[in-house]
């Protein structure tokens, strides 16, 4: 791997550790605060374990941009880049509606947006580096598993 490589998988995998960060951090006080305030399902993990399954998932993404990148300019590797950021976009905003503006079910509607983003952006990764799509399955999961607790919560309170 050359340098100019590993300085783009290094951008990309800090790139969206920062988006996570960022919106971690501004609604970090919630955590302690009106989260710790709902009723929560049985199935909810300790809060613990979020920040570590997140960066995780971060780094997971970041390595699958970078793939996507890698690849010969294409229309396809375009769109690949455009649905990616999009996802990104909606992963950011997702925590500020649930944690922030305390609005479970906008936050319900969002997530599940970004649950088809996410399914959309594995299919096209599929198509120009399966590793890539493969990378973004454990994403999908956990997404899938927050969609069912943001649910839960929205019904509880």
């Amino acid at each position: 791997m050359t340098l100019k490589n590993v300085l783009k998988l290094t951008g990309c995998v800090v790139l969206t550790l920062a988006v996570g960060g960022i919106s971690g951090f501004i609604t970090s006080s919630e955590i302690n605060g009106w989260y710790a305030t709902l009723v929560k399902p049985g199935f909810n993990p300790p809060n613990w374990i979020f920040g570590p399954v997140w960066t995780l998932l971060y780094f997971l993404m970041g390595v699958a941009l970078y793939m996507l990148i890698a690849n010969a300019p294409s229309k396809e590797r375009r769109a690949g880049i455009l649905i990616f950021a999009a996802q990104l976009f909606l992963n950011f905003w997702w925590s500020i509606i649930f944690f922030s503006f305390h609005r479970l079910d906008l936050a319900l509607g969002e997530i599940g947006l970004l649950w088809l983003f996410i399914l959309w952006m594995i299919i096209v990764l599929f198509r120009q580096k399966p590793v890539a799509g493969y990378l973004m399955i454990p994403y999908l999961l956990w997404v899938s598993f927050a969609t069912a607790l943001n649910f839960a919560i929205l019904r509880l309170n």
